[in-house]
């Protein structure tokens, strides 16, 4: 991002436009007040003063923050973004009545009655300068509108370093140097704070470590329970072990390692018989807590393979893979009200799970990597920012009318207004009257391959859900936007493992993606106090 290269250079004051037939007036106080088209008629500035309520505002160069020394502390930065900002109003109040006037100039020439007095070569010429007029004053609008973007993004960073506190004790007091009183000054000096701070990275380089104990001390969805019925069976590797999950009886869930304890076999290649799992190598059979009830063709001895607590809620399969007490509840990964459930479906993927946790919480890639699926005609915005409490893991996107949450330890939650296709309209999802809403599970099944869990629910149409054979439509939708993200995400891995830190340079979009991996870092280093942990 050439953020600081573009805001000096586009905070330099503007010098305007100069021709035969447009001028500025300043009043005593040497405030630039208004733009007036001098004609032949002088009498059109008094025409134009029923805009004055909206235009004559004061230009506010004439009150550049005066900030001394190199650098500023918070207060003086925070005072130079405030200033951007008016700076920018009054420049947009100038560039639309620069067009107003030139537009009302434009219909004199073109008058009926002007036309009678004046030979087509005249209005010729007069059409041409005011054509030319009319291209400087639209250059003059692209330009502000830069300045706009450059201000946004001086404020989203400003924003940083306020909520994480970094300004704080950074405060410098030097000799005292005049300061030329002009955007680019405050802009350099910003630049200088930004030089200063410390940049918040994150090494995330080199071969996926073994995951850390603590990792496993929550709850983790591994299935949904339409998938599991009284015969059937679901292996799964979470934490790079295996295990099989099962109903025994009266339904009850089991999950136990798949793994016979007497030659090592995949219990899960066998079958469910009588609420017990049989190994298909000699017919040993385990109940849902593990234990050996039958050895056929020898004597029955007390043999036990490893269970791990189960618990099924609101059409999920969970497990508990760690060796501390599980926590008497469980999260609700239900849509909100309203909203119905059309697809569920299931996919390994060949990545580590903390890869695709950082892909999906990130929107800022769609209209560069999604182009022909769901971001297909999306337009570039000009900043994207992710707008979030300052300790929470949840927040909007924008331009985008997205709602989206990191929940521990693997879940991503988020809400999309839906617009017309190829369109971004920078609404909110309130203001949208239809809404996508998705989960994505992301279980670490080993350090280089992720289980998704993806479950998709409308707010709308719902005939969808009865039509047949929708589900492989929603399916084959999910797997278009996956593979369009994987081929990416493949290739950070692999790069990752040979050393290159993924996380290099975060900006301001990447926060919740920054968030979760602070937030990763803390469980694994055992901090009491988790951040991010609480909602403000």
């Amino acid at each position: 991002m050439n953020a600081i290269a573009t805001a000096a250079a586009l905070s330099l004051p503007i010098s305007h436009c100069k021709s035969s037939k447009l001028n500025t007036r300043k009043d005593v106080r040497g405030g630039l007040r208004l733009f007036a088209v001098f004609g032949e008629e002088a009498a059109e500035v008094e025409k134009k003063s029923v805009w004055g309520t909206i235009f004559d505002v004061e230009d506010p160069r004439s009150k550049v923050p005066q900030c001394k020394g190199k650098f500023l502390d918070v207060n003086q930065a925070l005072e130079v973004a405030r200033y951007d900002i008016q700076y920018c109003d009054w420049r947009a109040r100038q560039d639309v009545l620069t067009i107003m006037l030139l537009h009302e100039k434009v219909v004199e020439v073109l008058n009926p009655l002007a036309r009678d007095y004046k030979s087509i070569g005249t209005m010729k010429k007069e059409l041409a300068e005011l054509q030319d007029d009319l291209q400087q004053a639209h250059r003059q609008v692209h330009i502000s509108e830069a300045r706009v973007a450059t201000a946004l993004d001086k404020l989203a960073y400003m924003e940083e370093l306020v909520n994480d506190r970094l300004l704080q004790d950074k405060s410098t007091t030097v000799p005292e140097k005049a300061s030329p009183p002009s955007s680019i000054s405050s802009t350099r000096s910003l630049d200088a704070v930004k030089s200063r701070l410390p940049r918040k990275s994150l090494n995330v380089s080199g071969p996926v470590q073994p995951y850390h104990p603590r990792l496993k001390n929550f709850w983790y969805p591994v299935a949904f329970s339409a998938d599991l019925k009284e015969d059937t069976m679901i292996p799964i590797d979470c934490f790079e072990e295996p295990w099989v999950i099962f109903r025994g009886k009266d339904g009850k869930l089991g999950c136990v390692r798949n793994t016979c304890a007497h030659r090592a076999c995949p219990l899960h290649l066998g079958s469910v018989n009588e609420g017990r799992i049989q190994c298909p190598y000699h017919g040993w059979e385990y109940t849902t807590d593990g234990k050996c009830e039958k050895m056929p063709s020898t004597r029955l001895l007390n043999v036990k393979i490893k269970s791990l607590p189960c618990y099924e809620q609101e059409g999920m399969i969970w497990i508990w893979p760690g060796n501390d007490p599980p926590s008497a509840t469980l999260p609700s990964l239900q849509p909100p009200a309203g909203f119905l459930v059309h697809a569920e479906i299931v996919m390994e993927l060949p990545v580590e799970h903390g890869l695709l946790l950082d892909n999906l919480l990130d929107l800022a890639h769609a209209p560069f990597t999604h182009t022909s699926t769901f971001a297909k005609g999306w337009s570039v915005p000009s900043l994207v920012k992710f707008l979030t409490p300052a300790s929470g893991l949840q927040g909007y996107w924008d331009p985008y009318p997205i709602d989206m949450e990191f929940r521990p330890p693997c879940m991503v939650l988020s809400t999309i207004g839906i617009s017309k296709p190829g369109k971004l309209e920078g609404q909110s999802t309130s203001q949208c009257a239809t809404h996508l809403h998705q989960l994505h599970v992301c279980l670490p099944s080993s350090r280089g391959k992720t289980r998704l869990l993806y479950r998709m629910s409308l707010d709308f149409a719902p005939v969808l859900k009865h039509i047949p054979f929708m589900h492989y439509l929603w399916r084959h939708f999910a797997e278009q936007v996956l593979n369009e993200d994987l081929r990416l995400v493949v290739g950070q891995q692999e790069r990752m493992n040979n050393g290159a830190n993924v996380w290099n340079w975060p900006v301001s979009y990447d926060k919740l993606g920054v968030r979760y991996r602070l937030w990763r870092d803390a469980v694994e280093r055992g901090a009491k106090q988790l951040p991010f942990s609480k909602s403000t």
